[in-house]
């Protein structure tokens, strides 16, 4: 329906703001991320109205939501971080070793090393599956585990904590935003994008914005919000995005892939939460807090939802950011140290 027509590209911020203000009057929690993010996915899977990421839209709701975050970043708060630093990196390296469960998973289920590895790594899908490729990991699978595994955390975290796990340590955030500073933010926070893009860095347009806004919040101790409805916008853009990742023929690939690696997700985030409560209760950090930090889900997506509870937006940041670094720095070595030491084991049997 409609191929290569602008209606696919133009419909999918207009089909994600139906599906957006119908989950707001039902009352789902980030009902414009979630919400545009689900009716996509069933205009995509149950229509042949194949709609198509609009051009430079995930950008757009990136460079908007990394300001946002940045913005909640204070002295005092970066203050609890870094006297928590031991913790918090503790906290991100448990949820890069649980991805273990799922190698372990793939591999007695049938997947070779390179494709259970790097499909069980919570790292981002786009960085994953350049890893795969350098290391022969079939770029399907990855590809498919990458979103799913983003997608269920999205759909199932915010909801669990709304409507099982109640209030965590409530963190007053601001509520008016300064228009001076952020007419100074803005242009900047996308200069950085734009450069960490031509730099190939992950993530540039969230971790540039988010660079900049925090560095200005954190200096000036400014005490500002992003004007009314800007991370709504944000939530659209990226959730409608994400939503066109899936269609009709992706349910059908490999349906027990998908499965073993909802499974796999379901166990990470089990692990994520026990870890979290036990760090803690030694710590004395809110562990609700700490369960979105270690959620294997996007950065964008787990600090939304601590903006939404109110909980501590930069430990939630500080936590995600540490662990994908630690993927992308570690993730290549030992997966192929890893391949050596199995290989040297097979040579000796």
């Amino acid at each position: 329906m409609f191929k290569g027509h602008w209606l696919n590209y133009l419909g999918t911020p207009l089909v994600g703001a139906i599906g957006a203000v119908i989950a707001s009057a039902i009352g789902w929690p980030l009902p414009w991320m979630i919400g545009s993010l689900v009716a996509v996915i069933l205009v995509r899977c149950a229509t042949a109205w194949q709609l198509r990421p609009f051009p430079g839209g995930r950008k757009f709701g990136q460079w908007i939501i990394g300001i946002g975050i940045g913005l909640h970043f204070t002295p005092a708060l970066v203050g609890q971080i870094a006297g928590h630093l031991i913790p918090i990196v503790i906290g991100a390296l448990i949820t890069v070793l649980s991805s273990i469960i799922g190698v372990w998973f793939m591999r007695r289920t049938g997947e070779t090393m390179a494709t259970a590895y790097f499909s069980s790594m919570p790292g981002g899908s786009g960085e994953m599956v350049n890893l795969g490729a350098r290391n022969g990991a079939e770029l399907t699978r990855v590809a498919a585990a990458q979103s799913l595994r983003v997608v269920a955390v999205v759909l199932l975290v915010p909801a669990l904590f709304k409507f099982l796990m109640g209030e965590g340590e409530v963190h007053l955030h601001a509520s008016n935003p300064d228009w001076p500073w952020l007419a100074m933010i803005l242009p900047l926070a996308g200069g950085a994008g734009w450069l960490l893009q031509r730099l190939k860095q992950p993530n540039p347009w969230l971790f540039g914005p988010l660079l900049i806004s925090a560095l200005f919040s954190i200096g000036f101790d400014l005490s500002s919000t992003l004007p009314a409805g800007a991370s709504q916008v944000g939530q659209l853009m990226i959730g409608s995005a994400l939503g066109c990742f899936f269609n009709r023929a992706f349910f059908r690939y490999a349906p027990s892939f998908l499965a073993r690696t909802l499974v796999t997700t379901l166990a990470m985030m089990l692990v994520a939460f026990l870890a979290a409560v036990l760090i803690g209760w030694v710590s004395g950090l809110d562990f609700q807090s700490l369960t979105l930090g270690m959620m294997p889900g996007g950065i964008a997506e787990m600090s939304l939802t601590a903006e939404t509870l109110q909980l501590a937006v930069p430990l939630v940041t500080a936590m995600q950011v540490i662990r994908l670094f630690l993927v992308l720095f570690l993730a290549e070595p030992i997966f192929r140290r890893w391949l050596r030491t199995e290989n040297q084991a097979l040579a000796k049997s």
